[in-house]
Parts: structure tokens; C-alpha cells; sequence
């Protein structure tokens, strides 16, 4: 069995680590990480008394795409085909037994004044 591949790992191992103190990389700028809450809803500021907001071209598009697509699922959710496996059996259990003549439902009995 070879050392020099523990050799060599342990050495980039170091290596790295002493780059790594060195030269700190960081994934960002001199910016804060996150926007600062200025204290508006999606930083628009309120309009003054008497004035109407204006939409953006893309708003009614949004609103009416995901709301018909969200119809449109719901209904086909409820009005899938049943594929379960439990559903399958059932059906072929009862077409089967019908096929031989035996009875599915079972008698029930009355509830007698007497039996108690």
C-alpha cells in the first residue's frame, strides 16, 4: 500500500488551510446582505388623497394566468379518474364474486325486545 496518497492529501489539506487564512473569500459586496425594511409594502409608498394606484402591464396578467391555472387544477383534482389499487380491487373482488353467485351483503339481525 502506497503512503504517498495520505502523504499528498495531508499536504493539500495544509496548504489549503493556509490559503485559506490568508485570502478570505467572501460571495459578496460592501452591501448589507439583506434590504432593509424601509417601512412600505413592496416599497411603495402610499399615494396622497384622491389619487388612484396605477397597474403595471404585468400585474393583470399574473393575477388572471394564476388564478385560472388554480381553477383550472382544482377542478381537474376533483374530477380525476380513481386509479388507486384499494379502488381496482374492490371492483374486481365484487365483479368475481357476483360471477359465482355468492352473496356480498351479510344478514342482519333484528333487535328483540326478548334478546336482552
Amino acid at each position: 500500500m502506497s503512503f504517498s496518497f495520505i502523504r499528498t492529501s495531508c499536504t493539500a489539506r495544509k496548504l489549503h488551510m493556509r490559503l485559506g487564512q490568508v485570502q478570505l473569500r467572501r460571495a459578496s459586496g460592501h452591501e448589507p446582505q439583506y434590504n432593509e425594511p424601509g417601512g412600505y409594502l413592496f416599497g411603495e409608498r402610499p399615494l396622497p388623497p384622491g389619487q388612484k394606484r396605477v397597474k403595471e402591464d404585468w400585474e393583470n396578467i399574473w393575477i388572471y394566468g394564476m388564478g385560472g391555472s388554480l381553477l383550472l387544477g382544482t377542478i381537474i383534482a376533483i374530477y380525476k379518474p380513481d386509479t388507486s389499487i384499494q379502488s381496482w380491487a374492490t371492483r374486481e373482488a365484487k365483479k368475481r364474486l357476483e360471477e359465482r353467485g355468492e352473496n356480498l351483503t351479510y344478514p342482519t339481525t333484528e333487535n328483540n325486545e326478548n334478546s336482552k
